[in-house]
């Protein structure tokens, strides 16, 4: 009876940390999705037509790229960081970090800066279609906003397809470059960005 008591406490633990984090990161979603959409599409305006396409490009693939990161940590063997950080190496410990709060690194990582890349991905591609319908004057830019639409999509959708091999194929050394910059952020701005590290079963 007290193992099951004990198993029934920390599901609850876990339930808690669960809606916390759902809360949290819903939060960080909006505020992150409203700024960022307003700084872009303000730069957007701006810009030239071959610059707006270079900013495009550069949105989806800062998207696709943390939407690697995001599969990696979920793929990522913590076994391979711990004789690392045996031997001192530091980076290694942020790695193990990152592994062990797989759920919430790759939440943020594939759905909240992925659907947010998404957003502003959509609102550039917009921005692009008004410049060369008012450079152009064209009447009807139905089609044009249609093309530009299934070119965003196929951008996103082949990067992350691309992606995904990727970071199955290199889970390990992505996370561990991935927790040497968490590292380095620490270090520069004394700003530790990464959940508490939680104990596994077996108390590492």
């Amino acid at each position: 009876m007290p193992s099951v008591k004990k198993k029934k406490g920390k599901k609850n633990g876990n339930e808690k940390y669960n809606m916390k984090w759902i809360i949290l990161i819903t939060m960080w979603t909006f505020f992150l999705a409203i700024c960022i959409s307003m700084i872009s599409e303000n730069i957007m305006r701006n810009l030239n037509i071959v610059m707006a396409l270079t900013t495009l490009t550069v949105i989806i693939s800062f998207g696709v790229a943390f939407d690697i990161i995001g599969i990696a940590v979920t793929a990522a063997k913590e076994d391979t960081f711990h004789s690392m950080a045996a031997n001192k190496i530091y980076e290694a410990k942020y790695a193990i970090r990152l592994v062990r709060n797989a759920g919430p690194v790759s939440n943020f990582c594939s759905d909240v800066i992925g659907d947010i890349a998404g957003i502003v991905s959509g609102a550039a591609g917009t921005i692009i279609v008004i410049k060369i319908i008012e450079i152009y004057g064209i009447r009807d830019g139905t089609f044009i906003s249609i093309v530009m639409s299934g070119i965003i999509a196929a951008l996103t959708v082949g990067g992350k397809a691309y992606g995904k091999e990727i970071a199955i194929n290199n889970a390990d050394d992505i996370i561990y470059k991935t927790g040497k910059v968490f590292m380095l952020f620490y270090i520069k701005f004394g700003v530790d960005l990464l959940p508490p590290l939680k104990k596994t079963e077996k108390g590492r």
